[in-house]
């Protein structure tokens, strides 16, 4: 009887267990689903043209769970608008995602999906590149350019700054660039004076790219030069080195979210370097969507 007793028993525990296990998986399978459906298979993204646009609709393409999916292009400002009402709800949101960006540095349970497919590469770098000619005609700039380098907490907390604050991100790397004189210091070593040397550089108009090409000015400028920024999107950025029509740009992110325009212009520029490294592009959500990975995802109906 005993015996019988327990036979019986560990079968029990035997099938609660293999339900519970099925149960588990399943509900993961129901959350994964859920959170297709709930974002309506809807990327939030930011303007038509941005790097990180362009890479996103090529791992679309990549990715079966990505397929049927849209990606809501609009502009950044309209893409934060939408995290921060999600964030402030607990409400499941995907967006396109960069390092460095005043989003993690505001909100820091933020995670990358993770990306076995590569879409997004590793991590980025930011490069300098500068025109043609430059290091001959502007020896003194191009020193500059050269050896500019920070770090991501740098440009996070500028633009934090700027968004918290609600000042002109161009006032806040300023401000920035004179808080921080040991690190401007290391950027105009051994570079001389100028009396109002014109200098052009050209950004995209991301607000990390903003940052940098601002600071970059304000140090140029109190080496002496007549600095012009001009803000265009990255093909006009890259034509404009390419073709010696600007000096110089700080904002070209490799080697992945520019790589189609580095490609097409190589050998009509000079390559600095990078200016900063860890940078890092992808999909993005908050921490309390139980989900790890862009192949959790699921395919629309």
């Amino acid at each position: 009887m005993i015996r019988h007793l327990m036979t019986g028993l560990i079968l029990v525990l035997m099938v609660t267990g293999c339900s519970s296990d099925k149960e588990d998986s399943n509900a993961n399978k129901d959350s994964e689903k859920s959170y297709s459906a709930a974002v309506e298979h809807i990327i939030t993204g930011i303007e038509p043209g941005a790097g990180i646009t362009v890479t996103t609709e090529e791992a679309m393409k990549k990715y079966d769970s990505l397929e049927g999916w849209t990606l809501e292009q609009a502009s950044t400002p309209a893409m934060m608008t939408q995290l921060d009402e999600a964030i402030e709800k607990q409400e499941p949101i995907i967006v396109t995602g960069w390092n460095p960006h005043w989003m993690f540095a505001k909100y820091e349970d933020l995670k990358y999906l993770k990306d076995p497919k590569g879409a997004y590469g590793e991590t980025e770098v930011i490069k300098t590149l500068a025109r043609k000619g430059l290091k001959e005609d502007k020896p003194q700039a191009y020193k500059i350019l050269d050896q500019f380098q920070w770090e991501v907490e740098d440009m996070e907390g500028i633009m934090l700054d700027a968004q918290q604050s609600g000042k002109d991100i161009a006032v806040v790397a300023k401000k920035w660039v004179e808080e921080h004189p040991d690190v401007a210091s290391e950027w105009t070593k051994g570079v001389k004076d100028v009396d109002g040397v014109e200098i052009e550089l050209v950004t995209t108009q991301w607000g990390s790219e903003l940052s940098a090409t601002n600071a970059v000015a304000k140090v140029m400028t109190q080496k002496g030069f007549d600095v012009t920024i001009t803000p265009v999107d990255v093909a006009v950025m890259y034509k404009a080195v390419a073709d010696g029509d600007a000096d110089a740009t700080v904002a070209v992110w490799m080697p992945i979210t520019t790589k189609e325009f580095y490609d097409k212009y190589e050998g009509d520029f000079v390559d600095l370097g990078a200016n900063l490294k860890g940078a890092k592009i992808g999909l993005v959500v908050p921490k309390y969507m139980e989900i790890d990975s862009i192949e959790d995802l699921k395919p629309a109906e």
